[in-house]
C-alpha cells in the first residue's frame, strides 16, 4: 500500500510515524513551546533525527474549549515554519488545518499533505485544492461545529457512525476528483466520543480498516485524555507508557500511520511490534 502526495509516493510497508508540531499558544500538550520559527525548526530537526517519517504542522488548537483562529493569524504562524523546514529537510510536511486558504498557502510554502480534522465538513474547498495540487489528504471523522467538536452527545453505535462519516468524506473527495491514492482516513479518537466508545474503536480498528480496504488508516492516540483517565488521572507528562500501549494496539489493528508527540519512544516500540505483526500466521 502507498500514499501519493504532490511530491512523492510514500510506502506504507511498516507503521509510519507522523510527528506533531503545533505552532500554537494553547494546544493541549505542546502549546506555546514552539511559537518562534527558530524553536519550531529545532523541534522539527529533533523529530527528524529521532526518525519521524512525516511532520504535521498546525496553527490552530482543537483541544476542548479552544477558540477559532483567523485564517491570516494561522497563516502567519505556520507559513514561516513550513518554508524554513522545506528548505532545510527532505521530509513530507502536513498542514493540520480546516481552512482551504491556509492549506493553499501551506502547499505553496512546501507542504504536500493536508490534514483536515473536519473531513471536508468545515470547508469543502479543501477537496478542490487537493484535486488541483495532487496533495495527500487526511480525512478525519468528527461531528458538530468547531465549537462543539468535543461536546456533541454520543451516538448509539460509534462504529457505524465512524464508517458512515468517513464514507461521506470520501465521497466528497472523490466527487471533487481527488484520487483514492491521495486519501488517508483518521477515525478521530477523542473527538465527540466517550471513553467506552474510544476503547470500542481501538478494539475494532480492523472493522474500520476492512470497510475501506483500499485506503490507509491514520490514528492519533498520543497523550489523549482517555489515556489519562485509564491511568487514574495521569497528567500529560505521565502518559507516555499509555500512549505507547495504545499506539501498538492501533498498529496491530491495521493503522498504517500513527500521529504522536514522542517520536523516539514510539519508533522503538514499533521496531518490536511491526516484525511481530508481520510474523503472524494467517
Amino acid at each position: 500500500m502507498t500514499w501519493q502526495t504532490s511530491r512523492r509516493k510514500i510506502f506504507l510497508d511498516r507503521t509510519l510515524v507522523m510527528a506533531i508540531l503545533n505552532i500554537t499558544p494553547d494546544s493541549f500538550s505542546d502549546g506555546g513551546r514552539f511559537m518562534s520559527t527558530y524553536d519550531a525548526i529545532r523541534r522539527a530537526e529533533a523529530c527528524i533525527d529521532e526518525g519521524a517519517d512525516i511532520l504535521d504542522i498546525g496553527g490552530e488548537s482543537t483541544r476542548p474549549g479552544s477558540l477559532r483562529v483567523d485564517a491570516e493569524d494561522e497563516i502567519a504562524r505556520v507559513i514561516p515554519v513550513i518554508e524554513a523546514i522545506a528548505k532545510r529537510f527532505d521530509i513530507p510536511i502536513s498542514i493540520d488545518t480546516t481552512k482551504s486558504g491556509v492549506a493553499r498557502r501551506a502547499i505553496d510554502a512546501g507542504a504536500e499533505i493536508v490534514n483536515d480534522i473536519s473531513g471536508l465538513r468545515f470547508d469543502p474547498m479543501i477537496a478542490n485544492l487537493a484535486a488541483e495540487s495532487s496533495c495527500g489528504l487526511v480525512l478525519m471523522h468528527s461531528r458538530g461545529t468547531f465549537e462543539t467538536l468535543h461536546t456533541e452527545p454520543p451516538v448509539e453505535d460509534v462504529l457505524a457512525e465512524v464508517r458512515t462519516g468517513l464514507h461521506n468524506s470520501v465521497d466528497k473527495a472523490l466527487a471533487a476528483r481527488v484520487s483514492e491514492q491521495q486519501i488517508v482516513l483518521d477515525i478521530g479518537i477523542g473527538f465527540g466520543k466517550t471513553l467506552p466508545q474510544n476503547l470500542e474503536l481501538l478494539a475494532n480498528i480492523d472493522k474500520i480498516r476492512d470497510a475501506f480496504p483500499q485506503l490507509p488508516l491514520l490514528v492519533g492516540v498520543s497523550r489523549k485524555s482517555f489515556i489519562g483517565k485509564l491511568l487514574g488521572g495521569a497528567s500529560l507528562d505521565e502518559r507516555l507508557s499509555g500512549s505507547l500501549a495504545a499506539t501498538v494496539i492501533v498498529a496491530a489493528g491495521g493503522a498504517k500511520i500513527v500521529r504522536v508527540h514522542d517520536v523516539k519512544e514510539t519508533i522503538e516500540a514499533l521496531k518490536i511490534a511491526d516484525p511481530v505483526f508481520k510474523a503472524r500466521v494467517l
